[in-house]
């Protein structure tokens, strides 16, 4: 999103919320720019927009959103065309059933999300090779939890600017070479 794209955001929430900026000087609306510009660098101008207008068509409370909720609100936009983890571990039920021989195959059909949270081909062999009712129970629950647990982590990664979740990264990379 471009500082022109910022300012057209800014003023709309002007507009829908005037108590909340009835007292900002010109430094802190260029404060305001500045900070929402960098915080929105990477997002669509479109998602930011439909963002901030069911923000304003839902909320109750009289002031402007902050930036976070407003990327929360973009992160729950997107997560409409998400799976949730019971139809994840639908996917990886029906790949079990070919698991024995095909599980190689099967991982391939996976949705990438889904298979991060497999781990391995090997592991649909393994669960496909169990008996069917610890499967449909323990292994569903541990693994339902495991994938709402990463769905969890990558809602939070994906609201932070480029520039801070790089440094992440290189932290964690950073960390896996000194192991």
């Amino acid at each position: 999103m471009t500082e022109t794209d910022t300012i057209k955001m800014l003023t709309i929430l002007r507009a829908a919320y005037p108590h909340s900026f009835k007292d900002s000087t010109k430094a802190d609306y260029e404060a305001m720019v500045a900070l929402w510009t960098r915080l929105f660098a990477d997002d669509n101008p479109a998602e930011v927009s439909a963002a901030i207008d069911a923000l304003i068509a839902t909320r109750t409370v009289g002031y402007s959103p902050t930036p976070g909720e407003v990327k929360e609100q973009i992160r729950k936009l997107r997560q409409a065309n998400e799976l949730d983890e019971m139809s994840a571990w639908a996917l990886v039920s029906k790949a079990c059933s070919n698991g024995i021989y095909g599980y190689k195959e099967e991982f391939a059909k996976l949705p990438p999300e889904v298979q991060r949270a497999v781990g391995a081909p090997e592991q649909l062999r393994e669960w496909a090779m169990m008996d069917s009712e610890a499967v449909a129970s323990v292994i569903a629950s541990n693994f339902q939890r495991n994938y709402r647990t990463m769905q969890a982590r990558n809602h939070e990664m994906a609201k932070l600017p480029s520039s801070v979740s790089a440094m992440i990264s290189g932290i964690a990379d950073h960390m896996r070479l000194t192991d």
